[in-house]
């Protein structure tokens, strides 16, 4: 989030929002609804969730040092929190819907809203990084993506930002209608439209359907940004245009796409590119490797270009793109005798994510006897076709030559129990049973790929590995790269 020299949230703007009432004048310079995140001058709005009532912690927030508290409880009074300032309204969650309106409607920023089955975050933080070096930017922190995060990310929104990048989530049909309405963008990207979350869903059509939820938030002469290369791009295109948005702008390798890929080359660390944005071509560089991410940088960069920045700018930036945690960060770790790479992607997991993991992970530069070992966790929320997508994988992995495979959860057995012997590094039903088979059996220059949908406790794995950890060339740039342009 930019900082802004005024203040964030004032007391009488709050009340304007909310139609609440301020017990106190006050002002904040950022806003939390955590009270263990909450930092000097937060405003701590106390949602009451399924299983915790922000109420709760109101005082524990002051004591942290948080400016004002959002309550809606009636017991809630000046005189029992000794004269801390309150905004008591009629519900703490509408109230920071409210905020969150009112943030928007004050900036005059260009709004671009993320979604899509895979590469949202991705997508999100390369639009955050580039548009950055272009005006203040203000972006999703993490994946606030849900009913409260999204509220939550526009109510960090400084009202002079010039351009807002956020992320919006689903995992039921519906979700998205409310946010969008929130965010009204004046660009929405859909990535792309896989299966995944699909246990909620019938088809892939219904999960197109729930994406281009996004649609009905645009503001008039807004843009869309699709997928040319996606299965569902027919779909989606008609509802946009049913809804009534003509500027529908697409990206891909189709010969009509806005943003077309013209040529690319991938590396272990990074993928050149070339595309034609509109007429004009672009040569540029991605510093963190994967095919996925390169489309993804076709999306991104035909959003800036609906947004109205620099979008050649924008495209040079990315070699500084790295990975993230939990999606595709490398780390080189020491190991008797030398070191290994150990490549993040625990964060979640989706049959698309799976398989563009696999492949890096098979474009992997391995020194000497290193291997490529993929150690993998349940992808959840697939429904009826959860053991045959999971067996699947066992082509992706044969085709991308990788050594040895760990497994994890219920699922993964099934993986397992179809992998030629000599894959098969082993399997166990917690990823804290696993983690001592893949300690016994890494050796230095192997390359490890962790991932696996977050239920399914990957992150266990990561976090005792990282524990290893030299820092040593770390997120390695392309411009690092041994061969030359």
């Amino acid at each position: 989030m930019t900082h802004s020299t005024n203040p964030l949230w004032t007391s009488e703007e709050a009340i304007k929002a909310t139609g609440g009432t301020s017990f106190g004048q006050w002002q904040a310079e950022g806003v939390s609804i955590d009270s263990r995140s909450i930092e000097p001058g937060d405003l701590f709005v106390a949602i009451t969730g399924p299983s915790n009532d922000g109420h709760q912690y109101v005082e524990n927030g002051f004591k942290m040092g948080a400016a004002a508290a959002v309550v809606d409880k009636p017991e809630f009074s000046i005189s029992n929190l000794e004269n801390k300032k309150l905004l008591r309204v009629a519900s703490t969650t509408s109230g920071l819907e409210n905020l969150a309106k009112f943030a928007r409607e004050r900036t005059a920023a260009k709004i671009i809203a993320v979604t899509g089955s895979v590469g949202k975050t991705g997508s999100k933080e390369m639009l955050k990084m580039v548009l950055s070096e272009q005006g203040k930017t203000t972006a999703t922190v993490g994946n606030l993506n849900n009913h409260w995060g999204l509220p939550l990310s526009l109510v960090r929104m400084p009202k002079e930002t010039e351009f807002g990048v956020f992320e919006i989530g689903m995992n039921h049909s519906g979700e998205i209608i409310p946010l969008t309405k929130v965010a009204r963008p004046h660009v929405a990207l859909i990535t792309t439209v896989e299966q995944a979350h699909s246990e909620h869903f019938k088809s892939i059509e219904d999960i197109a359907d729930a994406k281009a939820e996004i649609f009905v938030g645009v503001e008039p002469s807004g843009t869309v940004v699709l997928n040319a290369d996606n299965l569902m791009f027919k779909r989606l295109f008609e509802i946009a245009k049913k809804i009534g948005i003509m500027d529908v702008r697409t990206f891909g390798s189709e010969s009509n796409s806005d943003c077309r890929l013209v040529n690319f080359e991938l590396g272990a660390n990074g993928s050149r590119v070339v595309i034609d944005l509109r007429g004009k071509q672009i040569k540029f560089q991605i510093g963190v490797p994967g095919f996925h991410w390169v489309k993804n940088a076709l999306g991104v960069l035909c959003a800036v270009d609906a947004a109205g920045a620099d979008a050649e700018m924008a495209a040079q930036k990315l070699i500084d793109m790295g990975g993230l945690k939990g999606r595709g960060r490398q780390h080189i770790l020491s190991i008797s005798g030398g070191t290994f790479i150990m490549i993040d992607e625990s964060y979640n997991a989706s049959p698309a994510s799976m398989k563009a993991a696999i492949e890096v992970l098979g474009d992997a530069d391995i020194d000497g006897v290193g291997r490529k070992i993929a150690v993998l966790g349940d992808m959840l929320e697939l429904g009826s076709q959860a053991i045959s997508i999971h067996e699947s994988l066992a082509e992706s992995l044969s085709e991308n030559q990788i050594d040895l495979v760990f497994t994890t959860g219920q699922y993964m057995s099934a993986l397992s129990d179809v992998l030629p012997s000599h894959m098969r590094g082993g399997h166990a039903t917690t990823s804290q049973k696993l983690l001592p088979m893949v300690q016994s059996v890494i050796r230095p220059s192997d390359v490890v790929t962790i991932k696996g949908s977050l239920g399914s406790k990957t992150g266990l794995i990561v976090d005792e590995l990282l524990k290893l950890e030299c820092d040593l060339g770390r997120d390695m740039p392309l411009s690092h790269m041994a061969h030359g342009n």
